[in-house]
């Protein structure tokens, strides 16, 4: 009962923190607001409280692990052998599968069957919510495609957008993930957290931002869903996938290297210096915010290092810190970390989503670079939010 105080507590936290951050207060859309806390209670619930639910979360995650297993095919045909039996090799087992979702994402945009899908989900999420169809079309695409590809789904509508709106659909594409790597992500945190957080995060991206920056709907708004592929034929489709995948999975690699090389410096060197490295003192400086999200006081710090290493590199080195924690967490710890780690929100992403709309509008790339910070910490509420959630129900 207590947990569940606090966790009702830091959502409170997090909408206030929202408001006093709000360049309009007097135009917030609280209406919108309500009508997507009760979605994200609603939908919460479903996942991990109802018997349907949880049977559907099974299933998508077998289905999910199951296609995984069609990707090894591949790893094997071009690796195999240099994989010894019975080891792990994280470029090999996480980061080739990058690949393989790439392509099947690829190949469902092409034949259209996600563009349509984001399109109608994204309609009636403007229509329950009088959110801008734009920004919940956005939103909704964001959770399949990464920060790049989803900002140039609406590059013809950059140039009308006045800075709330383009900081709600930035915000967004930072609190998201991109399905492509959704099954690398299974192979390292439990498969339903990763489910979860990702639905979630679409609602949370436009909850924080919408109260930060508010805006109104305009009625001329159409999307068209011919601009989210140019693919010609279904072997474009298919090639195009391949690549952009394996571009993707040596893009990780190379940061991987780099960040965890980087912190394993950094706490040598904090270390020798202050006595303590930098990994433990970043779990006492996030441990107040483990706390606020209904994690056990006994693991706060361990929690609050996990997220801080996050937020300063990024997701993928934070749940490989995670994953051998695991087994000697509690359940409601690894819910709520887990969940909060399924988001891009970090530092190197405000380069990645100004770069992307410097490609296509160079004015509005230099607007969303001076919003850079504020856009961390409201994608960073909304990771808080949707972990803060789970941890209700978990």
């Amino acid at each position: 009962m207590v947990s569940i105080f606090i966790g009702i507590l830091g959502i409170l936290l997090v909408l206030g923190l929202g408001f006093l951050l709000s360049n309009d207060k007097k135009n917030i859309n609280f209406r919108a607001i309500i009508v997507m806390i009760v979605l994200q209670i609603l939908i919460t619930l479903f996942m991990f409280k109802t018997t349907i639910g949880l049977k559907v979360v099974e299933s998508v995650s077998n289905l999910v692990a199951t296609i995984l297993n069609f990707g090894y095919d591949g790893i094997d045909f071009v690796l195999g052998g240099l994989i010894p039996e019975g080891t792990t090799v994280f470029f090999m087992n996480v980061l080739m599968l990058i690949i393989f979702t790439s392509t099947l994402l690829s190949i469902l945009t092409h034949i259209k069957v996600l563009p349509f899908a984001i399109k109608y989900i994204g309609g009636t999420l403007a229509k329950i919510t009088g959110l801008s169809k734009v920004v919940t079309f956005n939103s909704i695409n964001s959770i399949f495609f990464g920060q790049s590809e989803s900002i140039l789904a609406i590059k013809a509508h950059l140039d009308k957008m006045n800075d709330n709106k383009l900081f709600i659909i930035s915000t967004s594409a930072m609190a998201s993930v991109s399905a492509g790597i959704m099954g690398s992500y299974m192979t390292m945190i439990p498969s339903n957290y990763v489910l979860v957080a990702m639905i979630l995060n679409a609602l949370s991206s436009l909850i924080v931002a919408t109260i930060i920056a508010p805006i109104k709907p305009e009625e001329d708004e159409e999307i068209n869903i011919k601009e989210i592929s140019s693919t010609k034929s279904v072997f474009e489709a298919i090639s195009n996938g391949a690549l952009d995948g394996g571009k993707v999975a040596l893009i990780v690699a190379a940061m991987l290297v780099a960040y965890i090389a980087l912190m394993s410096l950094l706490n040598a060197v904090f270390d020798g210096v202050f006595g303590m490295d930098l990994t433990t003192m970043l779990g006492y400086v996030f441990a107040p915010v483990a706390w606020i999200m209904g994690i056990p006081a006994s693991e706060i710090v361990t929690a609050g290092s996990i997220m801080g290493t996050k937020l300063a590199t990024n997701e993928f080195v934070a749940m490989l810190q995670l994953q051998p924690m695991i087994p000697d967490l509690t359940e409601k710890t690894v819910a709520i970390v887990s969940t909060f780690l399924v988001s891009f929100a970090n530092f190197s992403s405000i380069g990645i989503i100004s770069g992307s709309i410097q490609a296509v509008n160079g004015e509005k790339a230099r607007v969303v670079a001076n919003f850079g910070l504020k856009m961390l910490l409201a994608s960073t509420l909304a990771s808080v939010l949707s972990a803060t959630m789970v941890g209700l129900f978990s």
